[in-house]
């Protein structure tokens, strides 16, 4: 898939587990487990507003295209 998810390593930078990053933005660990995977066939903008908001961010720190 071109579209890399970098969430992972946002958090790491933020030293800020899942669990906490769920409950700040309102979804399930699972739900947030599928888009840190990958696996998420799309996203809110609502949702990744509320990331960004939440680690203090840009969207392109999340999203990467990769051809």
């Amino acid at each position: 898939m071109p579209i890399t998810i970098n969430l992972d390593k946002v958090l790491a930078d933020r030293e800020m587990k899942s669990k906490e990053l769920a409950e700040i933005i309102g979804i399930t660990t699972a739900n947030l487990s599928i888009l840190k995977s990958g696996k998420a066939k799309a996203v809110r903008f609502s949702t990744l507003e509320a990331i960004c908001k939440a680690l203090e961010c840009q969207p392109g720190d999340i999203l990467e295209y990769s051809s």
